[in-house]
């Protein structure tokens, strides 16, 4: 009866703990930007969006579906995800 508690109890952590590292970036809410390319390198993709260029970061698992190269016309699907947060202290009224 004690290993089937245990056994319980250690799905149920799994279990939380898949889905509270599923929520992080799925939380964020979804941006897209379309225009040519101008740049494409390992780690970026750089697009004309009206009068500002716009580049975004890639990795391995950015999915890129048909040929990209400069002067392709894209749509970027991005979310944006704070990577670190510092905190200042309010300074001290007078």
């Amino acid at each position: 009866m004690k290993s089937i508690r245990q056994f319980h109890l250690v799905a149920l952590c799994g279990a939380v703990l898949l889905a509270a590292s599923s929520l992080t970036a799925a939380d964020a809410k979804a941006y897209q930007v379309t225009g040519p390319v101008l740049e494409v390198t390992a780690a970026t993709i750089t697009v004309q969006k009206g009068e500002d260029k716009w580049q975004l970061a890639r990795d391995k698992d950015t999915k890129v579906t048909g040929d990209l190269k400069v002067g392709s016309k894209v749509t970027i699907y991005y979310k944006m995800v704070a990577t670190e947060v510092e905190v200042k202290e309010a300074k001290a009224q007078k």
